[in-house]
């Protein structure tokens, strides 16, 4: 195989092809009409001698070529995109540029409102996009370059994804000013059980780490009003005699609640993560947006509790 004629931008499809599994999605992202997509994979069967993909009711199943060969095309891209933004400098004051970031609305609520004021004194040409990305996709949109974070619980991500810790946080009960459990001094099991309790409807169908926790306990809560979001909680909670178990940061942000210790040790702390594609690791721009976040996170554990 003669690599001087071949098109490399062949293989750009051919990672989009098979990270969508799907002609039109992968036309949709490089943005190139489907045709295009379906002339360029004809070219990559004529230059393998392969299929490559194979048309199913599930979408373009990739063959054994196509599966041995995508870690070293990945690999390969990789590199390229690297080398290219290398050449780059990166100047946040000057800087126009559009960060995405998969966070959930816990952690937005913790942290986006000081990271927007933050960006706003020394990069305010600077955009954040958030969306809810499901961990199962999360490594393919960071390797596509769709993605430039995830923040989120720690997860078994491919070893191309790289991570570091950004905080831990303690659970805590929280309840409305003047709630009768607050009578009586202090917050017992007892107590805890007998309160109504709104639960947050876990993220892409994952368990409730709340109620894991409390079934290992040979505890079970009662859950009374279940909500998408958490940002919708403290506003239930103020008009209610409900209780939550949230983690304390957040509980420590919002107005007019009151904090209770849960009454059990054995109740785990909730690890917050920041993911970023191994591509990436030395991009100047994407380093430096690393060290915003983690410098704010610091700056968050040192602040004196409200």
């Amino acid at each position: 195989m003669n690599l001087s004629k071949i098109d490399l931008n062949l293989f750009v499809v051919f990672d989009a092809i098979y990270s969508e599994a799907n002609l039109t999605r992968a036309g949709h992202i490089l943005g190139i009409t489907q045709p295009a997509v379906s002339n360029a994979l004809a070219r990559l069967r004529e230059t393998f001698d392969d299929p490559l993909f194979i048309r199913t009711s599930q979408g373009m199943v990739p063959t054994p070529m196509a599966q041995n060969i995508i870690a070293q095309v990945r690999q390969a891209l990789s590199l390229l995109r690297t080398s290219i933004q290398h050449c780059d400098s990166f100047e946040p004051a000057e800087a126009d540029k559009l960060f995405r970031l998969s966070i959930g609305d816990l952690n937005e609520a913790i942290l986006l409102p000081r990271l927007f004021t933050k960006l706003q004194e020394i990069a305010p040409h600077l955009n954040i996009e958030t969306q809810p990305i499901s961990p199962r996709e999360t490594t393919k949109e960071l390797a596509s370059g769709r993605l430039d974070f995830a923040i989120d619980a720690p997860l078994n991500f491919d070893p191309q994804v790289k991570h570091q810790k950004l905080f831990e946080d303690n659970y805590v009960c929280v309840v409305r000013e003047g709630h009768p459990v607050l009578n009586n001094g202090g917050l017992s099991l007892d107590h805890y059980l007998e309160l109504n309790h709104i639960q947050i409807l876990p993220r892409f169908g994952q368990a409730d780490e709340v109620d894991t926790v409390l079934g290992r306990l040979g505890i079970q809560r009662n859950v009374v009003f279940t909500a998408q979001h958490y940002l919708v909680a403290p506003l239930v909670i103020r008009k209610s005699d409900l209780a939550m178990t949230v983690p304390e940061r957040f509980a420590r942000a919002q107005q007019n609640i009151r904090i209770l210790p849960l009454p059990f040790e054995e109740f785990p702390t909730m690890e917050v993560h920041l993911y970023w594609h191994e591509s990436t690791d030395e991009d100047s721009a994407n380093v430096w947006m690393r060290c915003c976040i983690l410098d704010l996170c610091e700056a968050i554990d040192h602040q004196p509790a409200i």
